[in-house]
């Protein structure tokens, strides 16, 4: 079962940290039903799950085992189990982690995952947390292979952990200029002048109809404004039009970060961003 869960939490006076730390925040909580003899296994699936998303975002990570603390529930052999589980998910990745003696829940051991953005700094986010003891309160059985009833275990995991600190974490990681894939305008059109505007609009129907998120700064200010302040959006592609683009079906294409402009062909721009995009290969 995979739900999104708001949760709300009452922070003492400065404990609030941008989107690190807010008073309500998203989860994008799963809970698995396991028998003893799956736990392992479906603890390598779900680190898979980690790394894909967290290998996606260019984002590396150190975790940290968690075992039983001294007030905890459940057998020795159960918890055990699937502490070892646990270890030997991560060795078997090889996965460097740290043990965190007796930090666990009291209803079971677990992973967390910590994220280091590019400046070094870590945030903890995605967990693997094992329960005995949910199963257990609503007396959750399933037949096993020798007709016997059986407890099964439940898996919790989130790979964000908190949607809102995950995209802060972005934020920082990238400082804002977020490659193509991901910025939330990918190209932004400045016409010269006003008769350019709707070459400006053409090309932009022809990008969005296309997928690709676009706008169009048709305000009456200076173009070299415009470029600045696209710029300052940290915009990935901006692109200028005037009359020779108009006449030529060009533009201007001017890459974030860079000072200088390429004029190059709509269609093999729009060609050019579509490869960038599917390969996440853009970086600023």
């Amino acid at each position: 079962m995979v739900s999104s869960v708001l949760v709300h939490r009452h922070e003492k006076s400065g404990e609030l940290h941008g989107l690190f730390r807010v008073r309500n925040f998203t989860q994008d909580d799963a809970h698995l039903f396991l028998t003893p003899a799956q736990i392992e296994e479906e603890i390598q699936h779900t680190i898979d799950l980690f790394d894909e998303v967290y290998s996606t975002f260019g984002l590396s990570y150190t975790a940290e085992l968690s075992t039983r603390p001294d007030d905890s529930m459940g057998s020795d052999e159960i918890w055990e189990k699937a502490t070892d589980a646990l270890r030997n998910a991560l060795e078997h990745r090889g996965l460097k982690y740290i043990v965190n003696e007796g930090d666990g829940a009291f209803y079971g051991p677990k992973i967390d995952f910590h994220l280091r953005d590019s400046i070094g700094r870590t945030w903890q986010c995605g967990t693997i947390q094992l329960d005995m003891l949910m199963p257990e309160k609503f007396d959750l059985t399933y037949v096993g292979e020798d007709g016997e009833k059986h407890r099964p275990v439940m898996l919790h995991r989130v790979v964000y952990g908190s949607i809102e600190r995950f995209i802060g974490i972005l934020i920082e990681n990238y400082a804002g200029a977020f490659p193509a894939w991901l910025a939330p305008v990918q190209v932004r059109i400045l016409p010269i002048t006003d008769k350019h505007a709707d070459y400006a609009y053409e090309l932009k129907k022809k990008m969005f109809d296309l997928g690709l998120r676009v706008e169009v700064d048709d305000r009456n200010e200076k173009v070299g404004y415009k470029i600045r302040e696209s710029q300052v959006r940290k915009t990935p592609y901006t692109l200028v039009v005037g009359d020779q683009e108009v006449a030529d079906k060009t533009a201007a294409v001017r890459k974030y970060g860079e000072k200088d402009s390429e004029t190059m062909r709509v269609d093999a721009f729009i060609a050019y961003l579509q490869q960038k995009i599917a390969s996440k290969e853009d970086k600023f």
